[in-house]
């Protein structure tokens, strides 16, 4: 439900997902957040999907496997996280009030990052289907650690476990931003402000390229590049700097509006 109505069931429905995998430390961070408040049901990818997107699998079958973790019952998926929201929803039909993607080990910020992120990939997805949706994402000191056992970080998921519950809790009592279709969280390590309403900086990254050479005297690369120090005012990227959650509302409408009157001109007078 969008708007400014509240949601009038008393234990909310939420299908869990994220990027990161079933195993993921960050999701079942996010499980013990919602437990309480929710009725809560995991379906998440059975490996490790950062950066796919909202890529879909669609010429190869998919498997949803039910799965006990910590304890939980929970739908492991042979796919991606997007195939993961739609086999929850339509063929578990578990028709959630909300759909929560993550806790991301790593920042969704700025245009770069949520345009690749499978965290940010699956909320679209399942706004695209009508369902409200939200992304979270931890802020890591070490790039690497995205890469590493997940489990030896457990420790930093304290302020996530809150700001994921607070910020659910608050949706569901007064209802979706009629003009977003997700809202994206990024979660700074540590939190050391507030919330902050934000919008997308333009870049997370400094992008480049290492070349290095197989024992074949063969090139092959690896895409890599530090993250940018911080952004414009206002933006994701800084409030993240600052310490403060960054709250950012996103929308699936890709149109450049702004472009419409000059495009037209552009294209005056050609035959269609």
């Amino acid at each position: 439900m969008r708007g400014n109505h509240p949601y009038t069931r008393m234990k909310p429905k939420i299908l869990l997902t994220n990027d990161d995998g079933i195993t993921s430390a960050g999701l079942w961070a996010a499980y013990d957040a919602l437990a309480p408040i929710a009725d809560v049901t995991v379906v998440a990818p059975a490996t490790q999907q950062s950066a796919v997107g909202r890529s879909i699998s669609i010429f190869e079958p998919i498997r949803a496997n039910r799965v006990t973790m910590n304890g939980v019952p929970a739908y492991s998926v042979g796919g991606k996280p997007t195939d993961s929201v739609i086999i929850g929803l339509f063929a578990l039909r578990l028709n959630p009030d909300l759909v929560v993607s993550g806790i991301n080990i790593g920042e969704n910020l700025s245009y770069e990052s949520i345009m690749t992120s499978g965290t940010v990939g699956a909320a679209l997805e399942a706004s695209n289907q009508g369902v409200p949706s939200l992304a979270f994402s931890l802020q890591v000191e070490d790039q690497g650690d995205k890469f590493d056992d997940p489990s030896r970080i457990t420790d930093r998921f304290s302020d996530a476990k809150r700001v994921v519950r607070e910020v659910c809790e608050r949706v569901l009592a007064t209802g979706f931003p009629e003009n977003a279709h997700v809202i994206n969280v990024n979660i700074p390590t540590p939190v050391r402000g507030g919330y902050e309403i934000t919008r997308l900086a333009e870049k997370l990254f400094h992008t480049g390229v290492e070349e290095r050479l197989d024992p074949r005297g063969r090139p092959y690369y690896w895409i890599d590049g530090p993250l940018y120090e911080d952004a414009e005012e206002g933006t994701d990227v800084h409030a993240v700097q600052r310490g403060n959650v960054s709250i950012t509302p996103i929308t699936l409408d890709c149109t450049a509006s702004g472009a419409g009157d000059e495009l037209r001109g552009i294209f005056d007078g050609m035959d269609i």
